[in-house]
């Protein structure tokens, strides 16, 4: 009882989320034979988000889609939060799998985990690119699902023999995580979806070109930094990589002192 206790404490208004995402919910208990799944109200609330971002989803819209009441949806969703838990978890998706031994030597060699790291960090920003949304939804007080759980056990399993503990491990993962949001939000706020350009550095740099027009006398540092970039095609458009393997040197550096401590 004791346990359930302490359970209710930590999730609060948040149980039903927490049913929804790990109890195996699916179904009524009550009426006719189900014609509705969870798996299928949250598809069709994610491709609404895809299309319009997360203000076109409501229990609503999400039932008219579907060619279904409103109160139907309730039998197997309780509202909209429970809702955006479940559409998170869903869309993030499973983790990469960690790399092959052959390409990137064996856990505990000094550089597995780097690799490791960087091709989480990509498939990462993959999901990020292909549903925008999920920067504005996967903020703030909430519970994590299966799915995203399994992103973090991916990346901190990268630095288990690192040397780094435990709170060193998921330290690093949030400042991975946190660089790559930081660049796609960016880029989104920029306009993502632009037709003259599909990467987030590129959104970045074709905005900043526009922005500059006429004004290089008024911002000649970023004027002369853009104008540079424009000449050296190694530099251009990688805000993303470059600060990614600065911090992996970071941390490359750290464990490294500590090995030899």
């Amino acid at each position: 009882m004791a346990g359930d206790d302490e359970k209710s404490s930590v999730f609060g208004d948040q149980a039903g989320s927490v049913e929804l995402l790990w109890g195996g919910r699916e179904r009524p208990s009550r009426g006719p034979k189900p014609a509705l799944s969870l798996e299928r109200i949250t598809r069709t609330a994610i491709a609404l988000a895809d299309a319009g971002g997360l203000g076109a989803v409501s229990m609503q819209r999400v039932a008219g889609e579907l060619d279904f009441t409103k109160m139907s949806l309730y039998r197997y969703v309780p509202g909209k939060s429970e809702l955006v838990a479940l559409m998170i978890d869903m869309a993030m998706g499973g983790p990469p799998a960690a790399p092959s031994p052959d390409a990137a030597g064996r856990p505990g060699d000094g550089g597995w985990w780097r690799v490791a790291l960087r091709e989480w960090a990509e498939a990462l920003a993959a999901v990020y690119h292909r549903h925008p949304w999920l920067l504005g939804a996967a903020v703030g007080p909430r519970v994590m699902g299966p799915n995203e759980l399994g992103w973090t056990e991916r990346a901190v399993a990268a630095l288990a023999d690192t040397g780094l503990t435990g709170g060193e491990q998921l330290d690093a993962v949030v400042v991975v995580n946190g660089h790559i949001r930081a660049i796609a939000q960016v880029s989104a706020s920029m306009g993502l979806a632009s037709a003259r350009a599909k990467e987030p550095e590129q959104v970045m740099s074709a905005a900043l070109n526009e922005l500059l027009v006429g004004r290089t006398d008024r911002f000649p540092a970023v004027s002369a930094a853009v104008a540079s970039t424009g000449a050296d095609d190694t530099s251009r458009d990688q805000a993303w990589g470059f600060g990614l393997e600065r911090i992996l040197d970071g941390l490359e550096a750290y464990i490294s002192r500590g090995r030899r401590g």
